[in-house]
Order: C-alpha cells, then structure tokens, then sequence
C-alpha cells in the first residue's frame, strides 16, 4: 500500500501538539499587510494584526497559497509515488484547493486528493484528524476522501463574533449592518453552511455573556454529537471566558476528548478580536 501523507491549509487551526501527533503537514495561507505578504501562522500573530487593522481602520487581505510554494510542499511527497490528501478551506471563499489541484496535474507518479472541506477553521480541522486516524487504520487514500467528503456535511461550525467590524471591513457583511449590531451591543452567531457564512442567532449585551449562552443554546445538539472529540478555538477571547465554556463541556462528561485552539491570521483577519468558536462533528 501507497504511504498517505495528509496536508491541510493553515486555516484548519489545529494546535501544533494535534500536528505533530498526526503527522500532518501545514500550507500557509498568505496575509497581506501594506502590500506586502506573510505566511500566516509564521510571521504574523493575531495580535499584530488586530493592532494594524485598527491603526489603519481597514482588514488584512488574504490570498490563497501560491503555486510555487505548494509545489516545493508537495514535489517531495509525489515524486516519491506516495498518496496525499490535502484539505482547503471552503471554496467558497478561496481559491486554495484549486491552486493544488494544479500541483497535482504536474506529477503523475504520485496521487494527490484534494479535499474541499466546506469549512473553515477546526471546522476543517475535525476532517484533518479525521482523515489521519483512517490512515492509521489502513484505509487508503482513495477510500478516505470518499468517506471524508460523504461526511463532510456532518461538520457543526459556528462562533460568536464580538463586533461586525472586521467581517464589514473584508466585505463579508454590510457596513450598516455592522453600525446597527454595534450599537445595540448584538454579538451575531456565524454559521458555516455549505461552505458559506450565514448569520445566525444575535446575542444582546456583553461577549462574555453572549458567548455562555451560545454555549448554552448548544448543549442538546452537542449532548447528540460524535462524541470522539469536540473544539473551542477562539482569537483574543477573555482565557477566564474560554475556561469557563471548557468546564461547561467537561461537565457534560460526553466528550473523550475537548481541544482548545487558537485561531491564526486568516480567520483572526476576518473575524476579529473576542470571537470564538465550539466546534463539532454530528453523528
């Protein structure tokens, strides 16, 4: 059997404690600040960002891994004749997995699947660990993405936003909208649809508060998840409020295994300070 080596954009927020456990490879993403690129999760941290979003009263660009720079990830691997999946945030919002499909046309001798994860953040990471563990178990790459794609609809993503302004900023919502949820202190649920951000519930008052009742509102659907694992990744989030929602989850004794993780630079970029996310697969 061909080796499998899984690969993930940096947008899948896994910690680098799940990384190096599964062995999974990362592509940044890229963030352009004043022209000029940075690798995200390499040589930016969220906290430069928010301090230059806000200085400059506009959001960080994104863009998608370039050609070359996937190409040098992944000639190693294919040149070998070895089997790589790879896992892009949702093409919806970049063109990343199209970049590596083209990598991929280039090298016959080796197999490169790439999924579409539909997702963002450790809404792609649940598929990435996912993914491992099948090869772990002696499925190939073939039969994996078939099973990863198939379920990939059973991924729950969704956060709380502490304020519109980054996502109005990057185009993703009205300015308006932005004003309006901003005055009346409302912190919106964001959740990830078919591969698409979609406004959820809005929270009244403070994003400490909001964030314990969004936890709340999910306790049935998280009490009928897989129960295999369940993610907090959060950017700029109050460490008393992340603790907080953590001993919630703990105390529902469902899950076997709860991770924390930080978001990096592209989810930070649109999401903003004070967001967080609980994250999940449905059964």
């Amino acid at each position: 059997m061909k080796k499998i080596h899984i690969f993930a954009d940096s947008t899948c927020d896994l910690s680098q404690e799940l990384i190096e456990k599964y062995q999974i490879t990362i592509i940044p993403l890229c963030i352009i600040l004043d022209d000029k690129s940075y690798y995200d999760k390499e040589e930016l941290t969220p906290e430069e960002i928010f301090r230059w979003a806000d200085e400059n009263k506009t959001t960080p660009k994104t863009a998608a891994v370039s050609f070359e720079y996937a190409e040098k990830m992944l000639r190693p691997c294919l040149e070998a004749g070895d089997d790589v999946i790879f896992f892009g945030i949702s093409e919806e919002m970049s063109t990343t997995c199209n970049v590596m499909r083209l990598v991929g046309a280039d090298y016959p001798q080796g197999r490169l699947f790439v999924v579409d994860s539909q997702n963002l953040s450790t809404g792609i990471g649940l598929q990435v660990l996912r993914a491992a563990e099948l090869a772990e178990q002696g499925k190939d790459a073939e039969e994996i993405t078939t099973l990863l794609e198939k379920d990939r609809c059973k991924v729950r993503a969704s956060f709380v936003v502490d304020t519109l302004t980054y996502l109005a900023r990057g185009g993703r919502c009205s300015g308006a909208t932005a004003l309006v949820a901003s005055t009346l202190k409302l912190h919106p649920c964001i959740k990830v649809v078919e591969g698409k951000m979609i406004v959820g519930k809005k929270y009244h008052g403070s994003v400490e508060k909001a964030l314990l009742r969004y936890e709340k509102d999910l306790e049935e659907e998280l009490l009928h998840a897989d129960n295999r694992r369940v993610f907090i990744t959060h950017s700029g989030t109050a460490p008393e409020v992340v603790t907080t929602i953590r001993n919630r989850l703990e105390e529902l004794g469902y899950f076997q295994e709860i991770h924390e993780t930080i978001a990096g630079g592209v989810i930070s970029s649109h999401c903003g300070p004070g967001t967080l996310g609980i994250l999940f697969y449905e059964k």
